[in-house]
C-alpha cells in the first residue's frame, strides 16, 4: 500500500495521500487495491475522528491510468472489465453492493467519520468520482475537474451517478456527463460539487478535520449515519432515525462531557467508543 497511498494519523485525524505523483496519481491496479485496503482499514481504525484525502505532486487524481484504456482498445471488453472490477466482470458484486472500482469510491462513504477531499491540479473521470466519495470537497479556484468518461466512450461507473444527484441540479449533472466538459474549482462551487474554494485545500482540510476531531465522536458518527441515510429514508423513517440517534446520545458520557465543558468554558475531553 505504501507505494500508492501514505496514511499518517495524528490526534484522531488521518492524513491520507495518494503517492503516485509521477503519474498524477492515476488509478492503476495497485491504486485501486490501495484505496480499498486503506478505506477498509479506516472503517475500523480505533480513535479515528476525521479523514483528509489528497494527492501528492501536481494533481489530486488524473483518473484511470492510460494503460487501462490501451487494454480496452485491444478487446475483448470483458477482459478489461474483469481487471478493473477485481475479477468476474463489472457486474460481479465483489465488495458488498459494489464491484472493486465502485468500492474504491464508496468505501469513503462507509467510513464512519467525516472525510474531506483536498483537490488541486486535476480530478478527472475516476479521480473526480473519488472526490465525490468524500463528505466535503475543498478545491483550488483553478483546479480542473471533469466527468470525463464520455471522452473515452464510457459512462461514470465508480459510484459517481449515485452520489452526483445529491449535490447538483439534474440538468447540470447531465450537461457535464454528456459533454465531458472540464470545469474549474470555482465553477464546481457554484454547481454544488465543491464545498469551499481555498488557496491551500490540504491545509484548510486538515484545519477543519482537527476542528471536527474536537467534537463529540459519538455525535459526529451519529450525524454521518443520519445524513447518509437521509436520501433513502422517507419522512417517517427519517424522523424515527433522528429520534433513535438522539435518544442514544442524551445523557451518554460524551454528551455529558460536552455540557460540562461548555458550562466550564474549557476544552472537552471525549472518550473514544
Amino acid at each position: 500500500m505504501s507505494d500508492r497511498i501514505n496514511v499518517s494519523i495524528t490526534d484522531g485525524v488521518a492524513d491520507v495521500r495518494l503517492t503516485r505523483p509521477d503519474k498524477m496519481n492515476a488509478l492503476d491496479e495497485a491504486m485501486f487495491a490501495a484505496l480499498v485496503a486503506t478505506g477498509e482499514r479506516l472503517k475500523v481504525e480505533p480513535g479515528l475522528r476525521a479523514v483528509v484525502l489528497s494527492g501528492e505532486g501536481r494533481a489530486f487524481c488524473a483518473g484511470l491510468d492510460m494503460g487501462n484504456f490501451g487494454r480496452m482498445a485491444q478487446g475483448p471488453a470483458e477482459g478489461a472489465a474483469k481487471s478493473e472490477s477485481g475479477g468476474g466482470g463489472l457486474g460481479a458484486r465483489t465488495h458488498g453492493l459494489a464491484n472493486r472500482a465502485q468500492y474504491a469510491v464508496w468505501v469513503w462513504q462507509e467510513i464512519p467519520v467525516p472525510v474531506i477531499a483536498a483537490i488541486h491540479g486535476v480530478a478527472f473521470g475516476g479521480g473526480f468520482q473519488l472526490a465525490l466519495g468524500a463528505d466535503m470537497r475543498f478545491v483550488t479556484a483553478d483546479a480542473r475537474l471533469a466527468i470525463l468518461e464520455i471522452k473515452w466512450g464510457l459512462v461514470p461507473d465508480m459510484a459517481g451517478t449515485q452520489i452526483l444527484w445529491r449535490l447538483a441540479r439534474e440538468d447540470v449533472i447531465r450537461e457535464l456527463t454528456y459533454t465531458g466538459r472540464v470545469f474549474s474549482g470555482a465553477e464546481a462551487l457554484t454547481y454544488g460539487l465543491a464545498t469551499r474554494v481555498c488557496a491551500d485545500p490540504h491545509a484548510e482540510a486538515l484545519s477543519v478535520a482537527r476542528e471536527i476531531a474536537g467534537k463529540s465522536p459519538d455525535a459526529i458518527r451519529a450525524a454521518k449515519r443520519l445524513l447518509a441515510a437521509a436520501p433513502l429514508d422517507g419522512p417517517a423513517a427519517g424522523l424515527m432515525r433522528e429520534s433513535v440517534e438522539q435518544g442514544a446520545l442524551i445523557g451518554s458520557p460524551n454528551q455529558v462531557e460536552a455540557i460540562k465543558a461548555n458550562m466550564a468554558q474549557r476544552a472537552p475531553i471525549f472518550a473514544d467508543g
